[in-house]
């Protein structure tokens, strides 16, 4: 899944439906993540005391750097929009996420990718299939239809270089902004 700009390339073996074995997210994980894509800035403070004091007091107090993005990707085997074990325990704690108070007022895009075998028309055809795929197995678990849209993007947004990379073979989610 693509969250916010993040673009990270992972190693793929050829015809493998999940290319890289990460962990899985799990729903907090995700809550914590986009909950924290609608705030409104950083936060600010007031120090009280020198100009001294108050950059000592930043240095010490700086936060750790914050991860780019959420990377859980649904992978897919060529030529397939069938969700495999892995995925279906992936978009679970996804659903789970959804369902989150906190996260109630968020609507995600679904983006379905294919890589770059077959004909861009066959492509575009099977990416949208992907992302329907994901949406219809969210809304069995209760995700309102309405929060999620399903869009196929074909070949067009490869993850990696490679075009033919199984990691182009994915749907990503992202927040709907408009």
């Amino acid at each position: 899944m693509r969250w916010g700009s993040s673009a990270l390339a992972l190693a793929a073996v050829l015809f493998s439906t999940h290319v890289n074995a990460d962990p899985l997210q799990k729903s907090e994980d995700i809550v914590k993540f986009f909950a924290g894509q609608g705030s409104l800035g950083a936060s600010r403070g007031i120090c009280v005391g020198t100009e001294e004091e108050c950059k000592s007091k930043t240095a010490k107090n700086e936060a750790p750097p914050q991860k780019a993005g959420l990377d859980m990707m649904i992978n897919f085997a060529l030529d397939s929009a069938q969700l495999d074990q892995t995925a279906r325990a992936e978009l679970d704690e996804f659903a789970k996420a959804l369902k989150d108070n906190r996260l109630s007022t968020f609507n995600f895009v679904v983006e379905g990718h294919t890589d770059a075998t077959g004909t861009d028309r066959y492509n575009q055809d099977l990416s949208q299939r992907r992302a329907q795929s994901v949406a219809a197995f969210l809304e069995a678990n209760g995700i309102e239809p309405a929060r999620l849209e399903a869009i196929g993007l074909g070949k067009s947004h490869p993850r990696v270089a490679n075009p033919y990379d199984p990691v182009n073979r994915r749907v990503e989610m992202r927040i709907r902004t408009e």
